[in-house]
């Protein structure tokens, strides 16, 4: 008999807080129960919802941190301090199991999540547009498909092939599309990595033509906190940037970044949220988080903070338990054109014989807010798709390089952008942030060597280079593979 296992996901119902932030936790007047439409009965208890979609995706073992520290630490700016493997040690090795508790943690937070937005989905086609009307259903549901999109491209990233690898026919993972709420026998083989990419485009498309073009205090007051915390059109196009980008479809990401990202400097979005850079990157890094560069981001309070073992501070910061310090031997730390006046040198700060990090810069109970993503990454990657496309001389995509350069360094301009400047430019401005392993892999590179961990080659495939599949899933999903 096949083994049976259980994917129910409890809504996160959180607790509220003061100022704008209480939107993302609001307090509820009764308990929900998930039988019955009981979640769908009210509007409060629909908009509660949502915002539990929020808070399974912001939790300190997905975007709240962890999913950003094992990105970054995979890869070759970092030097492990504690050998703890609970905390990273095994992703900085190279040395994962399918029972690594990060290989574990994060599948099930990932699939927990879209096992939310997918109940959440159903229940809505089912009782919810009853009671909100169809017009703020289809918002919610866009936020559904934003979440769930997010969800399966971190999936993507840690634990399978590049897309570059066979126009993505190497196995991906299970593509879950329907909620679970009860015991069942749930095996369900890997979809394809190219099916999986076509799913997140599907669900991105959708929701970009459902959500809010912005949210609003009142009349036409953008509602700062609330576009920083929750997808709009804006927000679902920036990350098909991202996503089309890792399937290297050049087109598609100029057809996309075009969208948001205006013809000249400087650079906005031309319609809905306004987004562009800060004139200084500390603004981005500092209360109150909710600046027109921050596309997305996971905010705490001290009634909902990240946990110490999963904040941004407590890895890369002096802070906390400072688990990384910077890699001096790095191609980071040893490029010649990364000016010693740059501001974003600011942030690496000496604390005894370590260089550490200090974007974050809150101690226990560590409450700035998680970067998702950035305005920058938006215009970096409409630059390398640009390159890509008509090489480095681009007037467009040196105008995009130099912009991002110029907002840190005045004093360095790129005559030309070719595609090792911007990758170099990528791994200066998102340090911490969970972009360079996803560069890595797309891109087909080998993990460089950093302290006592030898370089991995892209031939390792399967083994050290990507994560292995969770061992609870391969234990209880008989058709999962390896």
């Amino acid at each position: 008999m096949k083994k049976k296992f259980l994917i129910i996901i409890g809504i996160a119902l959180l607790s509220s807080y003061s100022c704008q932030k209480s939107k993302l936790y609001p307090a509820l007047p009764t308990s929900v129960s998930n039988q019955d439409g009981a979640p769908f009965s009210t509007p409060s208890r629909i908009l509660a919802q949502v915002y539990g979609l929020y808070a399974a995706m912001g939790s300190g073992q997905f975007m709240g941190g962890r999913y950003q520290v094992y990105n970054d630490v995979k890869a070759d700016n970092w030097i492990n301090s504690t050998a703890n493997s609970v905390t990273a040690y095994q992703t900085w090795t190279e040395t994962v199991t399918p029972t690594s508790s990060e290989v574990l943690n994060l599948w099930a937070q990932c699939y927990s999540t879209i096992n939310d937005c997918n109940l959440f989905v159903d229940g809505m086609k089912t009782y919810g547009t009853a009671i909100v009307g169809s017009a703020t259903a289809t918002y919610y549901i866009g936020e559904a498909q934003y979440i769930r999109a997010l969800s399966y491209y971190a999936l993507l990233d840690m634990y399978c092939q590049a897309y570059s690898v066979s126009a993505g026919a190497t196995p991906g993972v299970p593509l879950r599309l329907v909620g679970n709420s009860a015991y069942g026998n749930f095996a369900l083989a890997p979809a394809t990595v190219a099916q999986v990419y076509a799913q997140i485009i599907t669900d991105l498309n959708a929701a970009e033509n459902a959500l809010p073009s912005a949210y609003y205090t009142t009349g036409t007051t953008l509602d700062a906190t609330s576009n920083t915390i929750r997808a709009h059109k804006n927000t679902a196009i920036a990350l098909k940037t991202r996503v089309y980008l890792a399937m290297g479809q050049w087109t598609n990401v100029v057809t996309e970044a075009n969208k948001i990202v205006s013809a000249t400097a400087p650079f906005t979005a031309p319609t809905g949220v306004p987004f562009a850079l800060q004139a200084s990157i500390a603004n981005v890094f500092k209360s109150p988080y909710t600046t027109t560069e921050s596309i997305l981001s996971v905010p705490f309070t001290s009634t909902q903070a990240p946990g110490g073992q999963n904040a941004l501070a407590d890895y890369f910061n002096s802070t906390g338990t400072g688990e990384f310090y910077i890699n001096a031997s790095s191609a980071l730390m040893t490029d010649p054109t990364w000016a010693a006046t740059d501001a974003r040198r600011g942030f690496l700060v000496k604390n005894g014989t370590k260089t550490v990090l200090t974007k974050w810069a809150l101690g226990s109970p560590y409450l700035d807010w998680a970067n998702v993503m950035r305005y920058s990454e938006v215009l970096l990657n409409l630059a390398e798709a640009r390159v890509n496309l008509n090489g480095p001389t681009d007037v467009q995509a040196i105008a995009l390089l130099n912009a991002v350069r110029h907002r840190s360094d005045p004093t360095t301009t790129f005559a030309t952008a070719t595609l090792a400047s911007i990758y170099e430019e990528r791994n200066i401005e998102f340090l911490g942030e969970g972009l360079k392993w996803a560069d890595l892999l797309r891109l087909g590179l080998p993990i460089p060597a950093k302290g006592n961990v030898s370089a991995i080659p892209v031939a390792a495939f399967n083994s050290s280079y990507i994560w292995p599949m969770s061992g609870n899933e391969q234990q209880y999903n008989s058709l999962i593979g390896r």
